[in-house]
């Protein structure tokens, strides 16, 4: 009895945690979080999950998860490392209140993370400085980078990419053996088989202005283009804008230290 009775003071003793609040997180979620998850927690493509109707806890253990590290997502690690404990608890306590969703359901775009500035930079294979080339072993792809002037310019300089930069890489199937592995050159690189499409990052001045300051990277905007030079339909720049963002230190750009050294 004494011991239940000391364990009684002691946990009244013990400060209330705060109580969530949903209507915050409905804020957070509708300016951050519905880019990719939803306003309501109905994702908005297949390959991201649903979080409406989840448990609250669980949200939160999961984002605590991403937030220190121990659970590995380059975008929502970018995005749960701005989060605090309040926040997560809020957000948390918004979606576990949404009606869970209907079978095959989906959310739009938003707006402001649909939209891209980024235009098909014509002629960039004689202006352009090809300066690195990567290959993709878990898609059997090579993708070969380029920089205009400007980039190019400031990276050699040690300057941060100003408006005006345009990054633009060509995604190439890999040629395939008989088992069906990637073939390499001789510089180590794959061989290519075929254009699949192209990915591009300018930056232009107030063109990250609509975009919420946890996704925004400077004024870059992000876009892919068809084999046509067409930009793909349904890009979400939010999933670019979050995994790029840690590199603040870097102009947001993962190849930074290639095209400083580029010739």
């Amino acid at each position: 009895m004494k011991r239940l009775f000391g364990l009684s003071v002691a946990l009244a003793l013990m400060p209330l945690a705060q109580a969530a609040d949903p209507e915050a997180g409905r804020v957070k979620v509708a300016t951050v979080c519905a880019a990719c998850h939803g306003a309501a927690g109905v994702s908005v493509s297949d390959a991201i999950p649903n979080l409406a109707a989840q448990r609250a806890g669980y949200l939160v253990t999961q984002l605590k998860a991403l937030k220190d590290g121990t659970r590995k997502n380059a975008i929502m690690n970018a995005i749960a490392a701005q989060l605090s404990a309040e926040d997560m608890a809020n957000v948390a306590a918004y979606f576990a209140a949404q009606p869970g969703a209907q079978a095959g359901a989906r959310s739009g775009l938003l707006p402001n993370v649909a939209l891209t500035r980024v235009n098909f930079p014509e002629g960039y294979k004689d202006t352009f400085t090809r300066y690195h080339t990567i290959n993709f072993p878990a898609t059997k792809q090579v993708r070969y980078y380029f920089a205009n002037k400007v980039a190019a310019q400031a990276a050699r300089d040690g300057k941060p990419l100003p408006d005006g930069s345009v990054l633009f890489a060509e995604v190439h199937a890999a040629k395939l053996d008989a088992q069906k592995n990637p073939v390499s050159g001789a510089d180590g690189f794959y061989v290519v088989e075929k254009l699949l499409f192209y990915t591009a990052m300018a930056t232009g001045a107030g063109w990250g202005s609509e975009i919420p300051d946890m996704l925004r990277n400077g004024s870059w905007n992000y876009a892919v283009f068809t084999t046509d030079k067409q930009r793909r339909a349904g890009v979400n720049q939010a999933e670019c804008l979050a995994c790029h963002k840690p590199l603040d230190k870097e102009s947001y750009v993962f190849t930074l230290k290639q095209l400083a050294g580029a010739k």
